[in-house]
């Protein structure tokens, strides 16, 4: 307690020394450690209230005094009655300040902006134009994209000369010319008619309409100014401007050629952003167009549909009749194994090229701080306006376009929220930039992870002889201290045993190959698939007798984590919602801990239909009340929970059983293994004819 106290009293110095940022990290600390009640716990509170409104961060502010409300001491409620107007007042005045209406034929009233963290370090900006030396997307840009569309371009013509091999035609020379002709016919027509069919569905899914560069103007004249500069230094026409009257933050460009592009944003961009920020994402947006790597990426689109067309004509072919699924299913087969190979050249492709819009934003504008900022901060508003989960249709329809994956925000969204300084924020980076798994995972991302942009962009800063947002050279020093063989020492184990299941059902296929055929093949497929998901779940589901207490913070800033090797940890929060993305039979919570959001899986007694009887009358009771949870906290580009107990306020609980079903369902596909070899081969050998038997 001593120690506290003295804390406290720093924490309470450095505040009236005006200090707020120290002032912050210290009293948070306190406040999290005390005793609920406690007079240093309330103290801490009070005074950290001071500090979040002394910098400027009104919302942190507001959301500590409205608890104190109802505090058994009669003069913190007077004090939290005097300073609570205040702050609602500031706040509505920032907010003020950030609506700015533009003429649209949609626009019916002026958006109320919503408040949003201030930033961690205001320095000043570099000479505008000077070269730097590039930091990540080590590959040629332009060779990355060659390589994609030869690639995706081979695969099409494989398959549409698939396609003509089945229907009939074996002459080789004309089945080649007929799939090269059509795939250029294709691709024309798509390319073609993807701007015009793009505005289409623009304007009927998001409302988007079109402003002029005056009208930007009076959003954002620096934002105007970056975007006639670029045009003119880079003899391009100006982009056709939409904006979509939507408070979700994001922007995208799309079109085939640079002088016929456009540039969209949303207007959450202008609510969450300063406006050298919003400079910073047009910037960055421009830096697509003058690449050519937007036009680049509707070509990679366009053949990776054409790929999966094929796979569904060959399916809806093969579906006529028995003989045409025998002859249809290895190349219908062959042919979405390639669509999904094609898959992962694209994605390369659109991180790659993510890499270079920075480097292009940050030489033109000399400002790389200003986008690494606006990057958590959009994150953050993904999150805050999809609150308590649901995602967007606007985010869900221009994830690969966007300047920043949806799917990903969660973590970054929710930290920014609650980190006061950049120390806390920069922590959350170490597993993007340290652990295996993020490498593995990132592979099926869209854009590069938060953590290898934002240290980019920071060597962008250094060059120019800046200070660095989020302090990502003490990050990246305190990550080359982490141990290295706990982090590398396992990873390629694990990630055998992270596939376990699907690998003991090859196993399993090959053995039964080896023994004979039919049945015994199945029988073995399912036994090697059963004890496969055993041993993947002893790892998945350890013991959690003596789990930790922890906070969201704490547990995202651990770069040891992993999406396999679950920590049994206790978690503090409130039930704020369900994950209305996750399947009607799921049954997924979010919980709020005040340091971040958390998805919490449950899985029922009775299964899958407990799962779907839990989502349509036991959750919604739940959102809004207090609980205290128990679970296995994993991370992969998104933190979760695997839910063990959740008891609320009330005395309510919900008990899940993740393990349970994962040794039933192992145990339940070896006995059927079982069954199918002892029981169902005999008979099935003894009915066929003498031949089939070996006798002759």
């Amino acid at each position: 307690m001593a120690s506290q106290r003295e804390e406290l009293q720093a924490g309470i110095a450095a505040q009236q020394q005006g200090q707020y940022s120290q002032a912050i990290s210290i009293l948070d600390r306190v406040w999290q450690a005390a005793t609920p009640g406690s007079s240093v716990h309330v103290q801490a509170q009070m005074y950290l209230i001071m500090a979040h409104q002394g910098c400027g961060q009104l919302e942190q502010a507001l959301m500590l005094c409205q608890p104190l409300f109802k505090s058994p001491l009669p003069q913190v409620q007077e004090w939290a009655n005097q300073v609570l107007p205040q702050l609602q007042q500031d706040q509505d005045q920032r907010a003020a300040r950030k609506a700015v209406p533009i003429p649209g034929p949609e626009v019916t009233s002026t958006p109320v902006a919503q408040p949003h963290p201030e930033t961690p370090v205001k320095e000043e900006r570099g000479p505008a134009g000077m070269t730097l030396k590039r930091s990540g997307g080590g590959v040629p840009l332009n060779l990355v994209a060659g390589v994609t569309v030869c690639l995706l371009l081979s695969i099409v013509l494989l398959g549409v000369m698939g396609l003509l091999q089945i229907t009939g035609l074996t002459d080789p020379v004309l089945g080649g010319g007929i799939a090269l002709g059509g795939t250029v016919l294709m691709s024309t027509a798509a390319l073609g008619l993807s701007p015009q069919l793009m505005d289409w569905t623009q304007g009927k899914l998001y409302g988007t309409h079109w402003i002029t560069v005056s009208e930007l103007e009076q959003l954002s004249p620096e934002t105007s100014q970056v975007l006639q500069n670029v045009c003119a230094d880079r003899n391009l026409t100006m982009p056709r401007l939409g904006l979509i009257e939507d408070e979700h933050p994001t922007t995208f460009t799309y079109g085939i050629r640079p002088n016929h592009a456009r540039l969209v944003m949303s207007r959450g961009v202008l609510t969450y952003l300063e406006e050298d920020e919003v400079a910073a994402v047009y910037a960055h947006e421009l830096g697509h167009i003058v690449h050519w790597d937007f036009a680049i990426m509707t070509v990679a689109a366009a053949f990776l549909q054409m790929i999966y067309w094929i796979y569904t004509l060959l399916d809806k072919i093969g579906r006529g009749s028995l003989w045409g699924r025998i002859v249809t299913l290895v190349p219908a087969l062959a042919v979405y194994s390639c669509y999904l190979i094609g898959t992962y050249p694209v994605l390369y492709l659109s991180r790659t090229r993510e890499y270079f819009a920075d480097h292009f934003a940050a030489e033109v504008t000399g400002n790389p701080n200003a986008l690494s900022r606006a990057l958590v901060k959009i994150a953050y508003g993904m999150v805050k306006e999809g609150q308590p989960s649901a995602p967007s249709r606007l985010l869900e329809g221009t994830r690969t376009l966007g300047i920043f994956d949806a799917k990903a925000a969660f973590l970054s969204g929710t930290a920014y929220r609650i980190a006061a300084d950049a120390n806390k924020m920069g922590r959350v980076f170490l597993w993007d930039l340290f652990n295996p798994w993020a490498m593995w995972m990132e592979l099926q991302s869209t854009h590069p992870l938060m953590g290898k942009r934002v240290r980019a962009l920071g060597a962008y800063a250094e060059q120019l002889e800046l200070d660095i947002a989020f302090d990502m050279g003490r990050v990246v020093a305190e990550g080359r201290r982490l141990n290295k063989k706990r982090l590398y020492g396992h990873f390629w184990m694990d990630l055998i045993f992270y596939w376990a299941d699907w690998l003991g059902l090859g196993a399993g296929c090959l053995l039964g190959t080896t023994w004979g055929a039919g049945l015994t093949t199945i029988s073995c497929m399912l036994i090697g698939l059963g004890v496969g998901l055993w041993v993947k779940t002893l790892l998945m589901y350890p013991n959690f007798s003596r789990a930790p207490q922890r906070d969201m913070l704490t547990l995202m800033s651990d770069p040891y984590v992993s999406p396999l090797r679950g920590q049994p940890v206790q978690l503090q929060g409130q039930l704020t919602g369900r994950d209305e993305v996750d399947a009607p039979c799921g049954a997924t919570l979010v919980m709020d801990d005040k340091t971040g959001w958390l998805f919490l899986r449950a899985s029922s007694r009775l299964g899958l239909l407990g799962n779907v009887w839990f989502r349509l009358a036991q959750v919604t009771p739940l959102i809004g009340t207090q609980a205290g949870i128990v679970g296995w906290f994993r991370r992969g580009v998104d933190p979760w929970m695997d839910l063990i107990k959740l008891k609320t306020e009330g005395g309510q609980v919900v008990k899940s059983y993740h393990r349970f079903w994962s040794f039933l369902w192992g145990g339940c596909l070896i006995l059927l293994g079982i069954i199918f070899d002892v029981m169902l081969i005999p008979a099935w050998f003894t009915s066929l004819p003498g031949v089939f038997l070996g006798v002759h």
